[in-house]
Formats: structure tokens, sequence, C-alpha cells
């Protein structure tokens, strides 16, 4: 359910991504400066989920399961266990996941700016855009594999929430 929440986040954030991506800033300063936003966000959010992922391989540790299930009483309490490790295994999978996505995303993010810190360089020294050909071919370029980045992520993203939807739905079932 926890995981459920976290990948809803993400997808919204990816979204949110897509959304500010679309629009058309007026400068290459502005472009960068608005990418520079979304690192931050990013960022944000790989710290937040790197804790999580730390809270998870504590929380998987045999002890600690034991300890979380004390107060649960079973007539069969390897199987509680059990349950209990792989509900945490897929929670910490899903934000492995989460975390190769923002990898991907922050990787795309930092060569945008450098290419719009490239292209405001241009703008500031005067040079016209034609002057500069190669370097508007790889912004339009640069923008494409970002937009392309996001929509991927947040597919794979959905993906993911529906596997993981999936597999503690049969876990609730048995």
């Amino acid at each position: 359910m926890e995981s459920q929440k976290y990948l809803l986040l993400l997808i919204l954030l990816l979204a949110a991504g897509l959304t500010t991506q679309a629009q058309q800033p007026k400068s290459a300063a502005e472009e960068a400066e608005n990418l520079r936003l979304q690192l931050i966000d990013v960022q944000t959010q790989q710290e937040s989920l790197r804790a999580r992922a730390a809270e998870l391989d504590e929380a998987i540790k045999p002890e600690n399961i034991q300890r979380s299930l004390a107060g649960v009483g079973s007539t069969r309490p390897e199987e509680l266990r059990e349950a209990r490790r792989k509900q945490l295994q897929i929670e910490r999978d899903a934000v492995a996941a989460q975390l190769r996505i923002l990898d991907t995303s922050r990787s795309r993010l930092e060569a945008a700016i450098l290419d719009a810190d490239a292209r405001a360089y241009h703008e500031s020294a005067g040079l016209a855009p034609e002057a500069s050909g190669m370097l508007s071919v790889q912004s339009l370029w640069g923008k494409r594999w970002l937009l392309s980045g996001g929509v991927g992520g947040f597919v794979v993203a959905f993906a993911a929430g529906l596997f993981v939807r999936r597999r503690l739905r049969n876990r609730l079932k048995s």
C-alpha cells in the first residue's frame, strides 16, 4: 500500500515534469534556470527514496521482521514472517526501480542544462541561431531526448506500479 503511494507520487512528479518541459521558455537562460529547478526536484526525490530504501533495508532484516510481528498471534508464524519479508522485498525493488528512473532523469537534466547554458552563452555573445546551427540541432535533440525519457520513465513507473499492486493483491489473497 505504501509503495503505491510512492509510485503515485513519482508518476505525478514525472507528469508535472513533462508539462514543464513542454512549455517554451523565452530564452536559453530561463530554460537553464527551469532545468536547474527540475534537477533540484529530482535530487530531493532521490534523497527521500534513498532514505526509504535504507529504512526498507533495515526492516527486511530477520530480527526486525520478527520484532514487527511479535504482537501478532498465529499458528504459522514462519508464513507470516515470509509474507512480510516478501512484501518488504517487493517494496524495496519498487524503490530501487524508481531510483534508477530518477538517475536517468537526472543525467538527462544535467545534459540539458549544459546545452541550455551553451545556448545562453551564445545568445549573450550575440551570435545568431544560424551561426550556431549545430547547437540548435543539439538543443532540439536534447529536448526530444529529455521528453522521451520522461515519457519512458512514466510508462516504466506505471508498469512497475501495476506489477507491485498485482503482487500485493495476490499476497493478500493467499
